[in-house]
């Protein structure tokens, strides 16, 4: 086997595997629902973060290993995970950390296909599998001369929304720019859709070969969504920008008659992902589409986080979603651990291996 010990690795008892994650973004989710479904834990903690897992906090983690920053993953790191067998669940600040790149060359038993990183990580890329997949998506403007409507300016790598900003013509966008991201010219003019934002969480288990919707969430942006408290005219005097870094999540139940479109979505995404990657065994585990529908309900996509995220994290007793569904409470996390125990006990844990 490529990837841990080749004896335990093919092993179909649970006590011989342990789930880990790195302490952020979505790692109490998963590493409790590792523990619901039977399994050992290990969380890699920054220096000083540790209490949030151990005994002192929420008790989510057996075993927690500490570096000084989390870019600091090592040979040493990964042999101490190999030598316990550990599964690494990747998460939004596992991929921002590591890069592409890096969890390529990984060692360790990585649950997911990590070709499909790059296609997540790489804009004209990830644009090109939207199309493919029949997704409607906001106008890009390749020059900020074009920007003839209002649109909205992400730089890549932006953590949660961080840096964003409003233009609503080429002078604008310069003078934001200029002033504020003079060295930054790593970055997407997106034509501005005005509805609601929503972002749905699926699951694809390559186990049983279904898609699931788990769950839907609503980004709390700051201050983009408290700014309304203010009048424009306080707003103008107090010279306030709005920001959307994102502070929380807030969870959301859609109109029924939307769930077929969603599914829809998430079905050919996971298709057309298969045809994009050489191995073929393309998107599977936990991603996300993150989506605006409009007043006339039409639903636009605009991203595609190929991984767990944190808009999961409001549901780790499960979702109205996965009520209908599960008789115990199933979060993203748990459902990630469901799927590698049905591996692991069927003689397939290669299938979800990356």
């Amino acid at each position: 086997m490529a990837n841990g010990s080749p004896i335990l690795s093919a092993s179909t008892n649970l006590n011989d595997f342990v789930i880990a994650t790195i302490g952020s973004h979505s790692a109490l989710q998963i590493l409790k629902g590792a523990k619901d479904e039977g399994f050992k834990t290990l969380a890699i903690c920054k220096k000083g973060t540790e209490r949030v897992y151990d005994k002192r906090g929420y008790g989510v983690a057996d075993e927690i290993i500490t570096v000084d920053a989390f870019e600091d993953w090592n040979d040493q790191l990964e042999e101490e995970l190999i030598k316990r067998n550990a599964i690494i669940i990747p998460h939004g600040s596992f991929i921002a950390y590591m890069g592409h790149e890096r969890v390529q060359s990984m060692k360790t038993m990585y649950y997911g296909t990590k070709e499909i990183l790059e296609w997540e990580s790489n804009r004209t890329m990830e644009r090109q599998w939207m199309e493919k997949s029949g997704l409607v998506l906001p106008k890009i403007y390749s020059d900020p001369a074009d920007i003839d409507k209002p649109v909205i300016v992400k730089f890549h790598g932006a953590g949660g929304g961080f840096g964003y900003f409003i233009a609503r013509t080429p002078e604008q966008f310069w003078e934001v720019k200029n002033k504020k991201h003079p060295d930054n010219n790593d970055y997407a003019i997106q034509e501005y859709i005005v509805g609601v934002p929503l972002y749905a969480h699926y699951f694809q288990s390559p186990i049983t070969g279904e898609l699931e919707i788990m769950s839907f969430d609503k980004r709390y942006e700051s201050n983009a969504d408290s700014i309304g408290r203010i009048k424009a005219a306080d707003q103008l005097a107090a010279n306030i920008h709005t920001s959307y870094t994102i502070v929380g999540n807030i969870p959301i139940v859609v109109r029924e008659s939307l769930l077929p479109k969603f599914l829809e979505m998430g079905e050919n995404v996971v298709k057309v992902s298969k045809d994009i990657t050489a191995n073929g065994k393309g998107l599977f585990g936990p991603f996300c589409l993150e989506c605006i529908v409009t007043r006339k309900l039409e639903i636009f996509c605009f991203e595609i986080s190929a991984r767990i995220v944190a808009g999961t994290n409001p549901f780790v007793e499960g979702s109205p979603y996965t009520a209908l569904k599960y008789d115990v409470p199933m979060s993203t996390g748990r459902r990630i651990a469901l799927d590698i125990r049905q591996a692991i006990e069927g003689g397939k844990l290669e299938e979800i291996l990356g």
